[in-house]
Order: C-alpha cells, then sequence, then structure tokens
C-alpha cells in the first residue's frame, strides 16, 4: 500500500514537472516569438527606407550684356551690342539610405542610429538667349556667346544658398526617418543616436 502511494506522489511530481515545463516553455516561446517579430517589423522597415531621398528647388534669373567697341581709334562713334539671357536653375539636394547605419538591437530594445547619409548637392543651370541686339560693325561671334553663358551659369551657381538648400535637405531626411522612430517608439524601443545629428529627446 506504501509503494502505492510512493508510486503515485512520483506520477503526480513527474506530471506536475512536466506541466511546468510546458508552461515555462510556452511562456518563453512566446517572448522569443515577439522579440524576433518586433526586430523584423523595424529591420523591415528600414530596408523599405533605402532608396533615395531628394528635395529639389527651381530658380530663374535675366541677364542683360552690353558690350561696346571702338573702330578706328575712337574716330566713329562706339557700337553697341545687347544680348539679355534668361538663366533657369535646378538646384537639388539628394540622401543615398543605402548609406545610413542603423541597428536593431532586439536583446536591450535599442535602435541605435550609426551614421547617415552625407548630403549630395546638385546645381543644373540652363541659359536661353531672350533677345539679341547688335549691329552690322559689332556682331555677336561664338566666343561672346560662350563668355555670357559661362558668366551667366556662374552667377547661377552663386545665387543657390547651399547651406539653406542642406538644411532644408536634412529636415527631409529626418521626416522619412519618422516612420522608422515612431514604430520603434510603439514597440519600446529606445532610440540612440552616435551621430550627434539627430535630438532624441524629441522624438
Amino acid at each position: 500500500m506504501k509503494n502505492n502511494k510512493t508510486g503515485i506522489a512520483f506520477v503526480l511530481g513527474a506530471a506536475a514537472m512536466l506541466l511546468l515545463f510546458f508552461i515555462w516553455n510556452a511562456i518563453t516561446k512566446k517572448s522569443e516569438d515577439k522579440v524576433q517579430n518586433d526586430y523584423y517589423i523595424i529591420s523591415n522597415q528600414i530596408t523599405k527606407m533605402n532608396k533615395l531621398v531628394v528635395m529639389e528647388q527651381d530658380f530663374s534669373s535675366m541677364q542683360k550684356t552690353n558690350i561696346s567697341s571702338e573702330l578706328l581709334g575712337g574716330m566713329l562713334p562706339k557700337f553697341e551690342k545687347e544680348l539679355i539671357t534668361f538663366t533657369k536653375t535646378n538646384a537639388q539636394v539628394s540622401y543615398d539610405l543605402t548609406k545610413m547605419k542603423i541597428e536593431v538591437d532586439s536583446i536591450n530594445k535599442k535602435l541605435i542610429i550609426k551614421e547617415l547619409p552625407n548630403a549630395d548637392i546638385k546645381i543644373t543651370p540652363s541659359v536661353e538667349i531672350q533677345s539679341l541686339d547688335d549691329s552690322f560693325f559689332n556682331r555677336f561671334d561664338e566666343k561672346d556667346f560662350q563668355k555670357i553663358t559661362k558668366s551667366a551659369k556662374e552667377n547661377a551657381y552663386k545665387s543657390v544658398n547651399q547651406t539653406r538648400l542642406r538644411n532644408d535637405g536634412r529636415k527631409q531626411l529626418l521626416e522619412n526617418l519618422e516612420n522608422i522612430f515612431v514604430l520603434a517608439k510603439a514597440l519600446n524601443y529606445k532610440i540612440e543616436d552616435q551621430t550627434g545629428q539627430i535630438d532624441v529627446s524629441k522624438l
């Protein structure tokens, strides 16, 4: 009789241990699955961001050029020629997000921003001749056109505020990254910036 009771107690003890094992295994498995799922969701969102972020601005300006020349050492009146050019300038700042380095630390629940891409600024001016007024004795030649076009393009480059363009592009970049930050916060991830370019306190 005593052996039967001992056997029953052993069986009940083993069953209890087995039940505890299954419960523990289910809890830890759910926890591991959640960590893996959170990691996948954030990593997938980062992968979607691996594209080019571009912001463009367009400018236009008119430029008038007057050229005068003398004949016979100034014995004759000066002959003037006038040219008006229209310059349209496209300024573009872009960020290649494939060069962005973000680490997802699923163990410590951290989203670590290690490196952000540098801005690539491209300025493209195009010059058109709007009107031309010269004389028989003072014609525009190819050298004149080349010189005037070069001058118009140089003025176009100078007219673009690259600092402002870069700052506006940076704002656009951070707006694009906002989706990742919001998702990370929703999953209780802490955002850590190692670049010194993002104020994480405002996120």
